[in-house]
């Protein structure tokens, strides 16, 4: 049967699952409902996790992944895909062959490789993975610093390193660079992005939340302005401003030491679809 050529659009996110709702794909269908898309999920990863930390992990099988990846492309148009935690070489393989196969294009990649305890999430096989098959075909590789350091290789100290490291992460093969300052120092946050010809500086005031699932939303935030029409550089300039107004209004549902992003404070919107800011 012919599917019928009003339908929504969807964004994907290919993620892994929070079971204390503040990070992975709980984080990312909030932020795309928040921006009026309908959201689709492949589960890559299983955790049990609250507030206070992660309890375990658990890994479905690649072809249950791959099942959950062609069902949802034979039947959605999906306008933008974002591509969360993906545990092993395995997974990364599988998702991207399922990319290929699918045609599947606005990819926004989230290289969640290091906790926030330091410890790095990814073999070496994966972390190699990952470079090789996922980052050129990345619309937006959206690393924090930690990340963009271990994709290179190297510190980056300042933000005339931030400028440097981004041209670099660019020449991996991504389209655009968004590289995140939110872990680096001083009272201004610089979120810095990149395409090879022009480099956009977003500044926002340091607030002072320690924030669960804020490179989830980003991302997520991104991919839906992507599949609603954005180009990256305005796609970037709106998520960076929608996370850090959901940053302003966080809460603690739960007794750790983390804040849940409020992802329904931009509700109300624009005539044109902007979120109000």
């Amino acid at each position: 049967m012919k599917q019928q050529d009003d339908r929504p659009t969807s964004v994907l996110s290919i993620a892994g699952s929070d079971s204390g709702g503040g990070a992975g794909i709980q984080a990312d269908l909030k932020t795309f409902a928040a921006h009026g898309v309908h959201g689709l999920t492949a589960i890559a990863a299983l955790t049990a996790q609250n507030t206070r930390g992660v309890r375990a992990i658990h890994a479905p099988p690649t072809a249950f992944l791959a099942d959950q990846l062609d069902a949802l492309f034979e039947d959605f148009s999906i306008g933008a895909t974002k591509i969360g935690m993906l545990a092993t070489a395995d997974i990364i393989e599988c998702t991207a062959a399922a990319l290929d196969r699918h045609a599947a294009g606005n990819i926004v990649l989230d290289p969640v490789m290091v906790a926030s305890t330091g410890a790095t999430l990814l073999a070496p096989d994966a972390l190699a993975a990952l470079r090789e098959q996922l980052v050129p075909r990345a619309a937006v590789l959206t690393p924090n610093l930690p990340e963009a350091q271990l994709l290179l290789g190297r510190s980056i100290a300042d933000l005339d390193a931030m400028r440097v490291a981004a041209v670099d992460l660019h020449a991996m093969g991504a389209a655009s660079v968004l590289l995140k300052g939110g872990h680096g120092d001083g009272e201004t946050v610089v979120d810095l992005w990149f395409d090879g010809i022009e480099r956009v500086e977003f500044a926002h005031p340091r607030l002072p939340v320690e924030g669960h699932g804020t490179g989830c939303t980003l991302s997520s935030a991104i991919a839906a302005q992507l599949a609603l029409g954005r180009t990256a550089r305005d796609a970037c300039r709106l998520a960076c401003d929608y996370v850090h107004g959901a940053l302003r209004h966080a809460t603690r549902p739960g007794t750790g030491p983390v804040s849940v992003l409020a992802h329904e404070w931009n509700r109300q919107r624009t005539a044109d679809g902007d979120a109000t800011r």
